[in-house]
């Protein structure tokens, strides 16, 4: 059968059931954890990536051009694979940016974001000839010294930070005071000064959310997004070569949450799209990490005990808070929800069990799953947490009491 079903979770579409358990890439959970050879582990779907990619441009108009935030997940093998389903990296670190050249991906395809860039890091970016996305008065002087230096036009494009936000969004990252980009006020001065330097501003870009299930939200903040960029361009006097409108897209993690709707969401974007080439001639660029990732991979566990407390069963795993912080409830949530878990090798066993899944550190804060229906586990099962794909080992305190690093493998 095709997709997982919870008892208060969004399914998962991304998997199929073989023989009584979960199968990644036609592969069965027990024999992929045998090939990895330990666990804990991720594992990322090549199908499911491809698929959401396909299914993204189907609901969008032809005209967007899309772009993986590598942030999301920089495994290579991952990067390498969206380098050749997408349109552009966007890149947060200098050691992002090597993953993203190391693809083969031209630079001028690939953009630096980022409110705390190094002048080291800044003169790197200058080098390669990607794009920087502006966020200080300090980083354009900077970047226009780097280029004096390594006699080297910069590419810069201006991060703005919105004085509305993105209504409904899991971290609100525009609007009011923010460490993120220049307050849309102070835009025009920056913009003329990069045009007195003699360069072209390539674009700007305007992200104001993220993880985001309302697509009238959505809709309504990328309708003021292309409103502000045109506005902006429009006083600029060799114009921009593209207007990135952020991503925002979320996905269903916790109890009750549905996925989100893309049909309004596209056929705005059929107008905006007309609208940004009718005043610039430029295309719309949708940067999105967690929406083209995190439904594409699973993290697993072994079940390394099953032990009963006050009569509530409890299974430690080898797996937990320092590999998937997210999972944990540590990662954002002011009040923790589960992640949707099942136990993958028996996964729709008819003998259930309400279970608490917790991980082996020295710390209560080690939980996966609080009083969850599954199939009642046994040392040696494997436990799985789905939604997992996107802000995972990068994102979790891997040094945290010195257990082994986790594996990732793309299947």
């Amino acid at each position: 059968m095709t997709g997982i079903a919870f008892p208060q979770h969004a399914p998962a579409r991304a998997f199929e059931v073989v023989d009584g358990e979960l199968a990644i890439g036609g592969i069965g959970l027990t024999r992929l954890a045998a090939r990895v050879g330990r666990t804990p582990f991720y594992a990322y779907s090549r199908a499911a990536i491809a698929t959401r990619v396909a299914e993204l441009r189907t609901a969008l108009p032809a005209a967007v051009q899309l772009h993986y935030a590598i942030k999301a997940n920089p495994m290579p093998a991952v990067v390498q694979l969206l380098a050749g389903l997408t349109d552009g990296l966007d890149v947060a670190s200098a050691r992002e940016m090597k993953v993203a050249l190391d693809t083969g991906t031209a630079p001028e395809h690939v953009s630096f974001a980022g409110p705390g860039k190094t002048e080291g890091e800044i003169a790197q970016a200058v080098a390669a000839g990607i794009t920087l996305n502006l966020e200080s008065e300090l980083q354009l002087e900077q970047a226009l010294a780097a280029g004096e230096r390594l006699g080297v036009a910069p590419q810069l494009a201006l991060r703005v930070n919105p004085a509305f936000e993105l209504k409904a969004s899991g971290m609100k990252m525009g609007g009011g005071p923010k460490q993120f980009g220049v307050d849309e006020e102070l835009a025009p001065a920056l913009a003329a000064r990069i045009e007195a330097a003699g360069l072209k501003l390539r674009g700007f870009h305007i992200f104001s959310g993220s993880q985001n299930l309302s697509a009238e939200a959505v809709v309504d903040a990328q309708r003021k997004t292309v409103e502000l960029g045109l506005r902006l361009a429009a006083g600029l006097a060799r114009g921009i070569d593209w207007l990135n409108i952020g991503g925002g897209f979320g996905v269903p993690y916790f109890p009750r949450e549905q996925p989100l709707d893309l049909a309004p969401i596209g056929e705005q974007l059929e107008g905006l799209c007309a609208q940004a080439q009718a005043a610039q001639g430029v295309p719309l660029v949708l940067e999105l990490g967690r929406y083209l990732v995190a439904e594409a991979g699973i993290y697993v566990c072994r079940v390394l005990d099953r032990k009963v407390s006050q009569g509530h069963p409890f299974l430690v795993a080898d797996g937990g808070l320092h590999h998937h912080l997210a999972a944990s409830g540590n990662f954002g949530q002011v009040i923790r929800k589960n992640y949707p878990v099942a136990v993958g090798n028996r996964i729709d066993a008819a003998d259930r069990e309400v279970q608490t899944v917790v991980g082996p550190l020295c710390t209560p804060l080690d939980l996966l799953a609080d009083r969850m229906e599954m199939a009642r586990a046994r040392p040696g099962d494997l436990i799985v947490v789905f939604q997992s794909g996107a802000y995972g080992p990068t994102a979790s305190p891997a040094a945290f009491l010195s257990h082994p690093e986790v594996v990732e493998v793309l299947v």
